[in-house]
């Protein structure tokens, strides 16, 4: 096989909008405070059209509360880079299995037809315990939503693309392999750590239709869940004094999504500023 040529100087220029005409699903965008939201705003500002996901009885049922998913949407249009790029939002339980094919075909019909980017942000909060606490119904219910729903999404995506090269999938873990783990929260741990032990074998899958698949572990992220002392005692172990917010794990990914991390499948990438643990 011949060698390619060096990138011509024209290529070498970055496109403001490097997603321009594409298409994205992003899940559990539905907070403002949250990552999928950062993520959705990046992708946007990209240049991208973009679905948000939401499931709102999750939310309420949790101490940070719900948020409205049209005023999500809102601050997602405010960061369009192409004004005529639609920004949409849906709900879905995907605790269903019906669920995640029926958001995926919502979505690629509300963007014209096709959908180019998956970004599997969505998790179950809660219903959870250490291993002498935790039950069957704790870990069927984490297994449904933080795993089980992502394989089908991607499984799903992988069925509708009518592009024959280029799409994107970024799913979410949590560092649970790092440290000392999470031993207050077996039945979540589980099911993220089967993501990212996934992610190499969904990538060799995808990879004859030009399909990258990358996991990102953000690591901790003020999204609004933790106050007080917990709250300080977690931004002293960044070298920055600070917790991630997030947006930062939003660039990584909006980046993974964009010709230039063409080269980067198979991945779990770490974006936690040198969180000591």
């Amino acid at each position: 096989m011949p060698r390619l040529p060096h990138p011509t100087p024209e290529q070498l220029r970055r496109d403001p909008l490097p997603l321009r005409g594409r298409t994205a699903l992003v899940t559990g965008a539905s907070r403002r405070g949250g990552i999928g939201h950062a993520v959705a705003r990046r992708l946007a500002a990209h240049g991208a059209g973009v679905y948000l996901h939401h499931h709102v009885p999750h939310d309420a049922a949790m101490p940070w509360g719900a948020d409205d998913p049209e005023a999500v949407a809102a601050s997602v249009r405010e960061a369009q880079g192409d004004p005529d790029a639609p920004v949409l939002t849906g709900p879905g339980d995907l605790s269903d299995p019906a669920v995640p094919a029926e958001l995926v075909d919502r979505a690629a019909e509300a963007l014209g037809g096709r959908l180019d980017i998956l970004v599997a942000n969505h998790a179950l909060s809660g219903s959870d315990g250490t291993l002498d606490t935790i039950d069957a119904a704790m870990l069927d219910a984490h297994w449904a939503v933080d795993a089980r729903s992502v394989v089908l999404l991607v499984q799903a995506y992988a069925r509708q693309r009518q592009r024959p090269r280029g799409g994107r999938v970024v799913m979410m873990t949590s560092g649970q392999d790092h440290g000392g783990g999470m031993p207050g929260e077996i039945a979540y741990a589980l099911q993220k750590g089967a993501l990212a032990s996934i992610t190499r074998s969904l990538s060799t899958t995808l990879a004859e239709h030009g399909i990258t698949v990358n996991t990102v572990n953000p690591g901790p992220v003020d999204t609004d869940y933790l106050t007080g002392d917990a709250y300080d005692a977690v931004a002293a172990r960044f070298p920055s004094g600070r917790w991630g917010m997030p947006d930062d794990p939003a660039r990584l990914i909006a980046w993974l999504a964009t010709d230039e991390a063409g080269w980067i499948t198979g991945q779990v990438i770490d974006s936690e500023g040198g969180f000591r643990r």
